[in-house]
């Protein structure tokens, strides 16, 4: 466990991404920053190219390095940041056309469907495309076999749980995950998935057009992920909710009916309390979020801690907490599936655990 100061590239790859709303306007940079880049060595860039990966950041941390070594006449670092950035958007490029092929056909064949999680990262992608649809489980796998030549990848437990199937697509390195109907780690999330293809807005990348989720929609589904399942943050999830709140896009109203109603408000706050907090530790000031809204949250930045490549959530006693009220609320309401599914989860984590201790994987559990 290390704390958050102590990983030299994730303080560098945080302060090229949150930088203060001054500098940025002004396009200046802070005289730390441009000399920690300029010193990077070639060994310390690649550990910084491949946290960017892991988090999800790569374009938009190299374009800020790339900048800084540009203007201070670095050629050679400039280069390494050409390289990679060159890489990288290649990437992209063959997994947007890939993705918009595969909603185009949905499309064609009168099926709903909606990209989640994986373009919120825009300039940057996800290392998979997700999905939502509510059309059959049937109907989803002669779409991909039939229009694609996809072959269905193992489900675990979890995948079964939560309606979600990965395909393996000829020509795309990503995995295709579909969430088939439902949401969250065990499928509890019926108040979410039912509303969310009603209420999703369009976006362009390029000339492609493509439906996601309401704003709403999209940070409560962040939500579900980080606080709820993985227990994580990556650099992408701060920088794409901070991104989201500084442009003054969350209706906050909307956003607190929407998230009690799933029984996740008190997780929802929480999640941008610690969105809030990060950001504070590299401007001085965090979030203009309501402090009605913070008020709900559980805990806050102060609890996090870095480990394995993130931004760790302790799970005890604070996530156990977002999950014992979340379970709590469904059965308040009588939403008796959601809550023998929610039921699941801690045998689900408990069987994950063990299979990761036994053999080194929780493959086919969680």
């Amino acid at each position: 466990m290390q704390s958050l100061s102590e990983n030299k590239s994730l303080d560098l790859l945080s302060q090229l991404l949150i930088m203060p709303p001054e500098d940025l306007a002004a396009g200046t940079v802070a005289p730390e920053l441009e000399r920690a880049v300029l010193r990077i060595s070639k060994s310390e860039f690649d550990a910084l190219v491949a946290l960017a990966d892991t988090n999800h950041v790569i374009v938009r941390a190299l374009d800020m390095f790339q900048k800084i070594t540009h203007n201070a006449g670095d050629g050679e670092r400039t280069g390494w940041a050409e390289e990679a950035l060159s890489v990288e958007r290649a990437r992209i490029d063959n997994a947007v056309a890939h993705l918009f092929q595969i909603t185009n056909a949905f499309t064609e064949r009168r099926h709903s469907v909606a990209v989640i999680k994986s373009l919120d990262h825009l300039p940057d992608l996800g290392s998979d495309l997700d999905l939502y649809t509510n059309a059959s489980q049937n109907d989803v796998i002669r779409l991909m076999r039939e229009d694609f030549n996809a072959v269905p990848d193992a489900r675990s437990w979890g995948d079964r749980l939560a309606g979600k199937w990965n395909f393996i697509v000829p020509g795309l390195p990503e995995l295709v995950e579909i969430h088939v109907g439902r949401l969250g780690q065990t499928g509890e999330q019926f108040a979410i998935a039912s509303s969310l293809i009603d209420r999703t807005r369009c976006i362009s990348v390029g000339e492609l057009m493509f439906r996601v989720p309401a704003v709403s929609d999209r940070l409560m589904i962040s939500a579900l992920q980080r606080m709820y399942r993985h227990f994580y943050f990556r650099l992408c999830d701060v920088i794409d909710s901070a991104q989201l709140v500084e442009t003054g896009m969350v209706d906050y109203d909307d956003l607190y009916v929407a998230a009690k109603t799933a029984g996740i408000w008190e997780g929802m706050a929480t999640y941008l309390a610690i969105v809030s907090d990060y950001v504070k530790r590299f401007r001085g000031e965090g979030l203009n979020v309501p402090q009605w809204v913070l008020k709900s949250a559980r805990f806050d930045g102060r609890e996090i801690y870095f480990a394995k490549d993130f931004l760790r959530v302790p799970i005890l006693p604070q996530s156990a907490m977002l999950y014992g009220k979340q379970l709590a609320g469904v059965l308040k309401r009588r939403q008796i599936t959601s809550g023998a599914r929610l039921s699941l989860l801690p045998w689900l984590a408990t069987a994950a655990l063990v299979g990761q201790k036994i053999t080194g994987s929780d493959k086919g559990i969680w």
